[in-house]
């Protein structure tokens, strides 16, 4: 079985990495759509117009495989434009039911854009497929595939009626637009997706292995941890509800077996920050549970677990692998100014972050490496 669990934790590690090819600062979203589809819970994010939201979501959703539905919802959405009309011929013969070839009760995978701006109706239809996977109207009841639902909104709903139906939503994540020191990077990145390339596809057994074993995961050995981590949360202020206490034990499972683990370690407790439903509450949960979440460490979810612990493992692991592609990418001839510039930032980062006489094995060896490559080419 722990074989099973790394080769398809390995699968949508590639899937991810793929998906986000070109996509500046958005491989934690990615990250976060793959933990909620194998704790088989839902997304919400947050995040301004033109942020990319909408492509990560399809790209990943093309990664995984499956039937994928998206709808951009307004204030005149009818139900019948997600789960389906009226079957007219049926109707003729006093039974209503519902078309639903092609809907969201038959998708996989589905993302909802505005998804506050939905009718009672379709909010309250919604309900019912998010919490039980049953889509319920007139004489039609289907079991539904659905894996993740993300919705997204340009902002976090103030109406209390709304809130509690965010609340639905387990994961929560806040993206922003891409800071000023990466626009190089951002421009280069979007001139190539234009021509967008093949995306490594998993299959959704790789997802059903790893829900599977996230089901079965034994949450002992950090319960007391995780009890721990939510009285300090209280104490400071940031209230989750019981629900979503109790439904984080699964995405910290999910978590687990993503990273290779059949069960929970203390490594894996960094996804607490995303049940937080604010982003306010999130920056203080961070604060708040530095210590503890210094060991998070999950190389397939590196991007999300880095920006919930701001653990210096997970920091390790993108520097490596930033190196490793950098190395890869070597300019065989022509002007290597920007890739010496990256190489020696990787170096700088490594000097100001981690203490020179504790620095893990694998960062010593790409400090070296970066370390030989200047001194031979006078950088």
């Amino acid at each position: 079985m722990q074989t099973k669990i790394i080769t398809a934790a390995s699968s949508l590690r590639s899937a991810i990495k793929g998906a986000t090819s070109g996509l500046i600062e958005r491989e934690a979203l990615a990250d976060l759509i793959i933990l909620a589809a194998v704790a088989s819970e839902h997304l919400l994010v947050i995040g301004a117009p033109g942020t990319a939201k909408s492509a990560v979501v399809r790209r990943v959703a093309k990664a995984i495989g499956g039937k994928y539905f998206e709808y951009l919802l307004g204030r005149f959405t009818e139900p019948s434009e997600l789960f389906g009309a009226i079957d007219l011929r049926k109707l003729r013969d006093g039974t209503i039911e519902t078309e639903t070839s092609g809907m969201l009760p038959e998708a996989d995978v589905v993302f909802l854009d505005e998804v506050f701006l939905g009718s009672t109706a379709v909010l309250n239809t919604l309900l019912g497929v998010l919490n039980e996977r049953v889509f319920s109207r007139g004489h039609t009841r289907i079991r539904c595939p659905l894996r993740v639902c993300v919705g997204a909104s340009n902002a976090y709903p103030e109406d209390e009626s709304l809130a509690a139906f965010a609340d639905r939503f387990l994961i929560h994540t806040f993206v922003e637009p891409v800071p000023d020191s990466l626009l190089e990077e951002l421009l280069k990145g979007g001139w190539a997706a234009s021509s967008e390339s093949a995306i490594p596809v998993c299959s959704l057994s790789d997802l059903d292995i790893l829900t599977n074993a996230a089901k079965r995961a034994n949450l002992d050995a950090v319960r007391n941890a995780l009890s721990q981590c939510i009285r300090l949360l209280r104490k400071a202020g940031i209230e989750l509800s019981d629900r979503r206490i109790v439904k984080s034990q699964m995405i910290i499972a999910a978590a687990a077996v993503l990273a290779g683990r059949e069960n929970p370690s203390e490594a894996d407790l960094w996804p607490l920050i995303y049940v937080i439903a604010t982003e306010t509450g999130q920056q203080s949960g961070r604060e708040v549970l530095k210590d503890i979440l210094d060991v998070s460490d999950n190389l397939t979810l590196n991007a999300a677990t880095e920006d919930a612990s701001f653990s210096p493992v997970a920091r390790a692991n993108r520097i490596v692998e930033h190196a490793d592609n950098l190395f890869d990418s070597k300019p065989e001839n022509g002007n290597r100014q920007s890739w010496n510039l990256q190489l020696e930032s990787l170096g700088r980062e490594i000097d100001s972050g981690f203490d020179p006489q504790k620095l893990p094995e694998k960062l010593q060896s790409v400090r070296q490496r970066i370390t030989t490559h200047i001194e031979n080419n006078g950088c």
